[in-house]
């Protein structure tokens, strides 16, 4: 039984899976995926959804749900307006220091070192709610990086 809320993620039809970050997290019985545009989603009363532009998430967040949009940053743009539909989304941000590792080449991102990738977003958030990152970075490419660019250690 999860002691918290699934974390939900929004999928844009069009996302690479070649390049995204999250592949292997889809079995994970605490992880619920859906693919945009939805017909239906699950109930999100005491989510959040991660944005740059938001009070920031703390500890005091962790009863909540974690809603991600997962996609380019000109689809998630468009993804994030649709969320406003959703009753009792909290907005929150992830602190301005943390880096991304991901080689980023888009320019859609408004900052590009605060865009982190879905999966490094995740793991920031996880940690920061008090819940296991346990095998969340397993199959991340730019683990190492992450974890020293941010200063950070993988516990397990």
């Amino acid at each position: 039984m999860l002691s918290f809320p699934h974390t939900v993620v929004i999928r844009h039809q069009q996302e690479n899976l070649k390049k995204c970050s999250l592949r292997g997290l889809e079995k994970r019985a605490d992880f619920i995926f859906i693919s945009f545009p939805y017909k239906q989603l699950p109930i999100l009363d005491n989510y959040i959804i991660l944005t740059l532009e938001a009070p920031p998430l703390t500890s005091e967040d962790g009863a909540h749900g974690l809603l991600l949009l997962d996609a380019t940053w000109r689809y998630a743009a468009k993804m994030l307006k649709k969320t406003r539909d959703i009753p009792n989304l909290l907005p929150r941000s992830l602190p301005e220091h943390y880096r991304t590792a991901y080689p980023r080449y888009q320019t859609d991102c408004p900052d590009a070192q605060r865009g982190l990738a879905s999966l490094e977003a995740i793991y920031l958030s996880y940690l920061i709610l008090g819940r296991k990152t346990e095998g969340l970075l397993d199959n991340y490419y730019w683990k190492d990086q992450f974890l020293n660019i941010n200063k950070l250690v993988d516990c397990y």
